[in-house]
């Protein structure tokens, strides 16, 4: 028999086999007291529909003390639900099960609908028709660790950005909010938030225009987890998390290099998307260039529209002057993943 501490930590980190026993559902129907909410600037997951919850234990609340890495109380539990053509496919949870142990599990519904198993470690191919001969895959656990635990909190997209009340209008793919969903006023309201956060503007991009705001609030989701200053790849100089601007990418130079061009492509170049890598790389149909390298097998067209025509409308300074590398990292690490 296992020692009972030995025994407890494996318990605790056990995530159920069936989704049905997770907490989510209570008699077929989302349980109450499971918060829903949508970020202003969700993920690009092949085009699924996705709904999100939160649960917290019963009489705790957030930490906000740190702006950037709120704390989660034990037994808290986030749900994302995946769907594609109305049929829900997979629902992953994270579970914080004790004060340094975060879970993650992935649940594949079944044919019926009625409940979803527990996905195997090393993840599932083929759970949804893309068409032209892609499928949406259920990620590994390795992959949801790389992605999630590659900043100060494992926990994304469900930051005080993200459930601004103050609603990017032109975020792609970005739902209505509805009544039931949770946003930094409803948080406040039920006094889920300790402390409470200070009073004053709600928190938004700060951009020269409208679409300038869009674009950087999708790059900091979509690329920003992995392209931080701290993160494993910042040898390659680009910083996409919220609020580091444009300083590493428009006029600088990448380590990318658009097939075509003789030396390394800029990153953004303005007024010119054809060669602008980061452009390039995001739009790319070409599994081996595409970026961000996992979790998709279709790249984000509409996104690649907005970013188009933003790059289109940058004035070039016109003194054919190309920065070098932006001040993110300390030089090339990994030039396959460079944008």
């Amino acid at each position: 028999m296992l020692p009972r501490f030995l025994l407890a930590l494996t318990l605790a980190a056990a995530p159920p086999a069936q989704l049905s026993l997770t907490g989510l559902y209570e008699e077929g129907r989302v349980a109450a007291g499971n918060l829903r909410y949508s970020p202003q600037y969700p993920l690009w997951s092949d085009g699924a529909g996705k709904s999100r919850w939160i649960a917290l234990p019963p009489g705790t609340a957030i930490g906000t003390q740190n702006p950037g890495a709120w704390d989660f109380p034990v037994g808290t539990k986030f749900w994302k639900e995946f769907a594609f053509g109305g049929r829900k496919v997979e629902t992953r949870m994270l579970w914080k099960a004790a004060e340094t142990e975060w879970v993650y599990a992935a649940y594949r519904w079944r044919e019926d609908q009625r409940d979803a198993d527990l996905a195997p470690a090393a993840g599932v191919g083929d759970t949804a028709d893309l068409g032209g001969g892609l499928s949406h895959a259920i990620p590994s656990t390795a992959d949801c660790r790389a992605c999630h635990e590659n900043g100060p909190t494992p926990v994304l997209g469900f930051t005080a950005l993200q459930l601004s009340p103050d609603r990017d209008p032109l975020a792609p793919h970005a739902e209505p909010l509805e009544p039931d969903m949770a946003t930094l006023r409803t948080l406040a309201e039920r006094r889920l938030l300790d402390p409470p956060l200070p009073p004053g503007p709600a928190p938004r991009i700060q951009a020269d225009s409208p679409r300038a705001r869009a674009v950087l609030g999708y790059l900091a989701t979509n690329c920003g987890t992995c392209h931080t200053p701290a993160s494993p790849i910042r040898g390659v100089s680009l910083d996409l998390t919220p609020g580091s601007g444009t300083a590493t990418t428009v006029g600088r130079l990448g380590h990318y290099r658009i097939p075509g061009d003789e030396a390394p492509s800029s990153i953004v170049r303005p007024g010119d998307p054809g060669h602008s890598s980061l452009l390039y790389r995001m739009a790319s149909g070409h599994a081996e260039a595409r970026m961000p390298p996992m979790g998709n097998a279709l790249p984000d067209r509409e996104a690649a529209e907005l970013v188009r025509a933003w790059i289109a409308s940058l004035r070039d300074p016109g003194d054919g002057r190309t920065l070098p590398p932006g001040p993110a990292g300390n030089g090339p690490s990994d030039p396959r993943r460079a944008p």
